[in-house]
């Protein structure tokens, strides 16, 4: 009888464990979606505040809303990240999913309570490293996964920014950028083409791209255009990782050299 009672359990057993592997199964969506925004002390107060309505007002926006709508899921995930030094990164809003206008608003009313930090030094490269790490375990399976850049200048603390990007895009992960060069470089940790580094040193992966803000008053409207261009996205469309590599234009270790530079003077 021991036997007999045994085996039936096992049987249960077996049969019980798709069902449960059912229930654990993670949540399918179009695109996982980390912004990472640079909270270091380069930007002043005002144009934080901006960034951060920015990413606010997009998240209530129709364009956006609509973006989130039209993919297969009709879904997306997404967190904020704030950073700044090699050890400062901070998880605002942790992974969400956004499946229409109230969970984006819930999502964007959020943000707008939380209080915005300001820290020490640029370190692109450990917010990549961070952030890189939050797509695992995060019980959801997106079509794309996309790690959204913002900053005001070159990694110049931390691990060097190529270390930190290159494994990212060889597991598949798109890295966009939106560099911020309102004001005119000056200072060590600035330079003329942030542009051009970001292009070269910060993205890259399937259908890596960045928008550039120039101009205060275009800083909304930016990260908008740039929100619907990741959400919108589609796979088939996109390049493959390999594509978007090539030979630097610049040194992507300028930061670190301008900050060498500066501690020696």
């Amino acid at each position: 009888m021991g036997g007999l009672l045994l085996r039936l359990l096992m049987v249960a057993l077996a049969l019980a464990l798709p069902l449960r592997a059912g229930f654990a199964a993670d949540t399918p969506v179009d695109l996982e979606l980390v912004l990472a925004v640079d909270v270091s002390r380069s930007m002043d107060l005002d144009e934080q505040a901006l960034q951060r309505n920015g990413y606010v007002e997009a998240f209530r926006h129709k364009e956006v809303i609509e973006a989130i709508a039209s993919g297969p899921q009709g879904r997306i995930a997404v967190s904020y990240v704030e950073w700044a030094g090699p050890s400062y990164q901070q998880v605002l809003v942790p992974w969400t999913v956004i499946d229409g206008e109230a969970a984006a608003r819930a999502f964007a009313d959020r943000l707008a309570q939380a209080p915005i930090s300001r820290e020490r030094g640029t370190s692109i490269a450990n917010s990549l490293l961070f952030v890189g790490t939050t797509f695992t375990g995060n019980d959801l399976a997106g079509s794309r996964r996309v790690i959204d850049v913002s900053g005001d200048g070159p990694n110049n603390m931390g691990v060097p920014v190529e270390t930190a990007r290159d494994p990212l895009v060889a597991d598949g992960v798109t890295i966009n950028g939106l560099p911020i060069m309102i004001k005119r470089a000056g200072g060590f940790a600035s330079i003329e083409n942030l542009d051009i580094y970001y292009e070269d040193c910060v993205i890259g992966g399937p259908g890596a791209f960045l928008v550039t803000v120039t101009d205060i008053r275009n800083l909304a409207s930016a990260i908008r255009r740039k929100l619907v261009l990741e959400i919108a996205s589609r796979p088939v469309l996109l390049q493959k990782a390999a594509e978007t590599v090539s030979e630097p234009r610049i040194d992507c270790m300028i930061g670190e050299k301008l900050r060498e530079q500066w501690m020696r003077e």
